[in-house]
């Protein structure tokens, strides 16, 4: 198998995967491969108070221009000012395609113009201070009810946000198939109703912690994000899902980050 063939049939193969989550008419909506893919990174830093301005000007200045260049026009960028567990600087890059993904990963960082403005990065520091510890890197297929990434129009008008990133964990594969179902069957439609503005719902297909979704969720901040939370909480077709039997015991642990965007986030 050449590797044309290999893509392709990778590509058959996960919109195969996608549908086969979604019941009834809403499979039909993955006719073929999709049009984007979700990649999250965490750039895992030594502590919180860890420097990372030089890491901050490599996104800015050679990272982010190099994703714009091959048409990757939003790129997140968000810092969790109170982290879960381990602080870092989070990414959040859509791709148009599985190559995507892949000439990122191989050859962004052979870039002229990124080794001219960011060599200086990926060059520097040491073993014994590095610009950060480790990369984490998840790549997510967007759920048929929000096919690709939905930039907020609190961020396009540069006002203040806040973004809860929401991590559902599931004990066997069916059951997080199961709860990408859910989220197709309504949940995505109250969330945006009631003033949540979701970013994207993604499927994990790599990264730690498989099996699980993730999904980002926008507000002006904490307060008005609480107010919308419990409006979903209180909506009747929240209720009327999680009290339907097909709908039970899908999520195993659920993971919740407050994220704040970095002053050149596109997010």
């Amino acid at each position: 198998m050449n590797d044309l063939s290999r893509r392709t049939f990778l590509k058959t193969s996960l919109a195969a995967s996608a549908a086969a989550a979604l019941p009834g008419a809403a499979a039909a909506a993955v006719p073929g491969a999709p049009s984007q893919y979700i990649e999250l990174r965490a750039y895992r830093l030594k502590s919180p108070t860890a420097d990372h301005a030089p890491l901050d000007a490599y996104l800015r200045e050679a990272f982010i221009p190099a994703l714009n260049r091959r048409g990757i026009d939003a790129v997140g960028v968000f810092t969790e000012p109170e982290p879960k567990d381990y602080p870092a600087v989070w990414v959040l890059i859509p791709h148009p395609s599985l190559d995507s993904v892949a000439a990122v990963a191989a050859t962004l960082n052979l870039d002229p113009e990124v080794l001219a403005k960011g060599g200086g990065y990926l060059s520097g520091g040491s073993k014994e201070q590095p610009a950060y510890e480790r990369i984490d890197s998840w790549l997510f297929l967007p759920f048929a009810g929000l096919p690709q990434l939905a930039v907020p129009a609190r961020a396009r008008n540069h006002q203040p946000r806040i973004f809860e990133l929401r991590t559902y964990e599931s004990y066997s594969e069916l059951k997080a198939l199961n709860k990408v179902a859910m989220f197709n069957a309504g949940e995505i439609g109250v969330m945006q109703e009631v003033g949540l503005s979701p970013v994207f719902y993604g499927q994990g297909l790599l990264g730690r912690d498989l099996p699980h979704l993730t999904y980002m969720l926008c507000s002006p901040d904490r307060a008005a994000h609480d107010k919308s939370w419990q409006g979903f909480l209180d909506h009747p077709v929240w209720i009327r899902l999680k009290n339907d039997p097909q709908y039970q015991d899908n999520v195993s642990k659920i993971t919740s980050r407050f994220l704040v965007p970095a002053a050149f986030s596109q997010i």
